[in-house]
């Protein structure tokens, strides 16, 4: 009753089977290595944001530009503060706040913005304590500009004066006339009370959007193997159902011409 898996057609959806389901099993298991290596480096840079911490602070020159392996590292910097700016919009411990930042003037001539610490409520310049005034030395993590849209950064546009959406080169260096920067610092002690902001992971190396995208595509892949054995097994059956059917001589004409057609087409090419 079998012997019809030998005819060319047969051939041919085996073949075809033989080859998807391996395919099927490679990819998905590639895209699930895909997940586990991001769910590595977010591990990764979680506890290296922690040895970062008790790491002795270097000048800033020798850790720009900032990358993956900068990214947290104790920075130390010196000059004086000059403008400040509010950034809306930015949790912390589950509640709606805003960054205080001011830029520091450095003997370069650039200005290294610096988050001084976090304020609960609606950006209220007001309520943000003044910079210290004379030379300073900062002290904190150093960060990454960042990118609007991204990792929870606002997009939005049309803020109030004194206010800036993301921290970033591009968006300073509109609000002020000396060059910013390409790095941010968020100080390891909140200045005049403020709460201070914990360093984040550098970006690229969490458990973001791509990461849960590899997830489900492994499971799709996984999905596509067993459909392939699903419709390989309801074809046989399909077939052996017409095979005894015909034997049975219960098939309707139409569908008995059909098949002796295909099986003269098929002993023809055998």
């Amino acid at each position: 009753m079998y012997r019809f898996l030998l005819t060319p057609r047969w051939f041919g959806i085996n073949i075809f089977v033989l080859l998807a389901i391996p395919f099927c099993v490679f990819m998905g298991s590639w895209q699930l290595s895909r997940f586990e290596d991001r769910m590595t480096a977010s591990r990764d840079a979680e506890q290296q944001v922690s040895t970062d911490e008790r790491e002795a602070a270097r000048p800033l020159a020798e850790l720009l530009p900032v990358d993956k392996a900068t990214s947290g590292k104790q920075v130390t910097a010196t000059g004086r503060y000059d403008k400040q700016l509010l950034v809306p919009d930015r949790q912390l411990d589950d509640r709606e706040g805003y960054y205080v930042l001011t830029l520091l003037r450095t003997d370069s001539g650039k200005a290294l913005p610096v988050v001084r610490g976090w304020l609960p409520g609606t950006p209220d310049p007001a309520k943000a304590p003044a910079a210290p005034k004379g030379e300073v030395t900062v002290t904190g993590a150093l960060q990454a500009s960042e990118t609007p849209g991204d990792n929870g950064v606002s997009a939005q546009g049309g803020l109030p004066a004194g206010q800036t959406a993301a921290i970033s080169a591009a968006s300073l260096i509109n609000l002020v006339p000396y060059g910013v920067y390409d790095a941010w610092v968020t100080l390891n002690t909140g200045d005049s009370g403020m709460k201070a902001v914990p360093a984040t992971a550098p970006a690229d190396s969490g458990l973001d959007l791509k990461a849960f995208q590899n997830l489900g595509y492994t499971g799709e892949w996984f999905v596509f193997a067993g459909f392939v054995v699903f419709m390989w097994f309801r074809l046989l059956r399909r077939e052996v159902e017409f095979i005894r059917d015909a034997e049975l001589g219960i098939l309707p004409d139409d569908e008995q011409q059909e098949r002796d057609q295909e099986q003269s087409q098929e002993k023809a090419s055998a």
